[in-house]
């Protein structure tokens, strides 16, 4: 994908000294700050700001976005930068603005099983903080995410299957507009019928129609019991096909994730674990002790009849937590099959019985290529994701991971599937989403334009304006 290439909009000393006068030391300038905020954990390259505000408070916030309109500077916002497609570069210059001091949880309320927090607050920090309530959040993407970063790219992760990703779990937002209005979308309330839902507008703009301040989400109860298991099979097809089988069972299970052998390997090497190198899949259940055993059985009983081999099961804590950090550490884990290589994640989305067939005809392209490129999932809900292991100085690696990627999305598309099933599009997949969206891709525009009239919220990314 080529990089964006977009006039830089110099920040002139006017805006500067108002912004300094605003935030004093917590606006930075130098070079290190500036580069670690344009990137994120992708292969795009580093496009840094020009300067990097460190807000404190919506009203902060809201502040920053009025100087940086009247000097239509562009605006990126970032939480922890753990995005992969470009999300946080700033293709035009400008302010990116960093959340991260917003780590207040606002309130808590246990007996309506919801919680308001600042952007900055991660997913860690919230789980950690409602430890004695009995509570959860459980959208779980792997990273530390901050929680106004992962509504804004509309993240899920592996808990995504039974609980459903950030559009289901947010219930309602503070966002910052571009001309600086601070306005509050969705409510406490289980149902409304009141108006557009702006709520799920903002969820998933990555920052292109305004700034997420703070998010209130659904909270639920820790589950009575929890058990997880490992269980290789002698096929992709057999371990794809017991996914489908579980899920058309109407199985609750509450994580199920796909580890291909060439990812078993390097999970292997690097969490330290001696587990089969075979097509594998991880299971975690979630219910009453009774539920749990019953779920188990049940899934066992299909994983045998699609040639499973026998579950080796961790019920102790700090058994699953180290099976699921191996499970959260496959993109380093994947790194380390070519040492010195770049990763270049990417991911799509099937319908659930087109699984099988999708997987396996990526499987085929990638035994045809010289690339390295391990596959996981998160296959109770059709998402699957590869890491094509590149030198980013070699045209041919970036070549051939491009065609590989093009072949990905259009079998992905042909299938009634999706380009992009948590990653979000940046400026990574943009092209992608206007094949996928076709003529609902003008009216994403209109939106854009008609919430941002000048362009400046984190231009270049989502949809072409201008």
């Amino acid at each position: 994908m080529a990089v964006v290439t977009a006039p830089r909009v110099a920040l002139n000393e006017g805006a500067l000294a108002e912004l300094r006068t605003l935030l004093g030391d917590r606006l930075s300038t130098s070079g290190p700050v500036r580069e670690h905020h344009g990137k994120d954990e992708s292969y795009h390259p580093v496009m840094p700001p020009d300067a990097v505000a460190f807000a404190n408070s919506t009203e902060e916030v809201s502040a920053i976005v009025k100087v940086c309109a009247r000097h239509r500077l562009p605006i990126i916002p970032f939480g922890t930068g753990t995005s992969l497609e470009g999300g946080v570069a700033a293709l035009k210059g400008g302010v990116t603005i960093d959340v991260s001091n917003m780590k207040e949880i606002l309130r808590v309320s246990p007996e309506d099983l919801d919680v308001t927090v600042q952007a900055g607050v991660t997913r860690k920090q919230l789980n950690e903080h409602l430890r004695d309530t009995g509570l959860f959040f459980p959208i779980d993407p792997g990273a530390d995410a901050s929680l106004g970063g992962m509504a804004a790219t509309r993240a899920s992760g592996t808990n995504a299957v039974r609980y459903g990703t950030m559009r289901e779990n947010v219930l309602g937002l503070t966002v910052v507009l571009a001309d600086g209005r601070i306005i509050r979308t969705g409510g406490r309330a289980r149902k409304s019928a009141a108006g557009y839902d702006l709520t799920r507008l903002f969820v998933g703009s990555e920052g292109t129609l305004g700034i997420i301040t703070e998010v209130t989400l659904r909270l639920y109860g820790i589950p009575e019991a929890i058990s997880a298991a490992v269980c290789p099979f002698e096929s992709v097809r057999g371990a794809v096909d017991t996914v489908i089988a579980t899920i058309q069972s109407g199985i609750p299970v509450a994580r199920v994730e796909f580890l291909d052998e060439l990812q078993m390997e390097a999970i292997n090497r690097y969490s330290k674990f001696d587990m089969a190198v075979k097509p594998t899949l991880f299971f975690e259940f979630h219910g009453t002790t009774r539920g749990v055993e019953e779920q188990a059985e049940m899934v066992g009983a299909i994983a045998r009849e699609n040639g499973g081999l026998d579950f080796e099961w961790a019920t102790r804590p700090e058994d699953r937590s180290r099976l699921w950090q191996a499970r959260h550490d496959a993109y380093y884990a994947a790194l380390g099959l070519r040492p010195g290589a770049k990763g270049w994640p990417t991911d799509v989305c099937v319908p659930i019985s087109r699984l099988a067939d999708a997987i396996l005809e990526t499987k085929e392209d990638l035994a045809a290529s010289f690339l390295v490129s391990p596959v996981v999932g998160h296959v109770g809900d059709g998402n699957f994701h590869l890491v094509f292991l590149v030198d980013p100085d070699k045209p041919e690696d970036m070549a051939e991971a491009t065609r590989l990627n093009d072949r990905l999305v259009e079998r992905a598309l042909r299938m009634g599937g999706t380009c992009t099933g948590e990653h979000g599009v940046g400026y990574g997949k943009m092209g992608f989403l206007a094949q996928e969206a076709g003529e609902a891709y003008g009216v994403m525009g209109d939106v854009k334009t008609a919430l941002d009239p000048l362009n400046i919220m984190n231009p270049g990314k989502v949809v072409r304006v201008g």
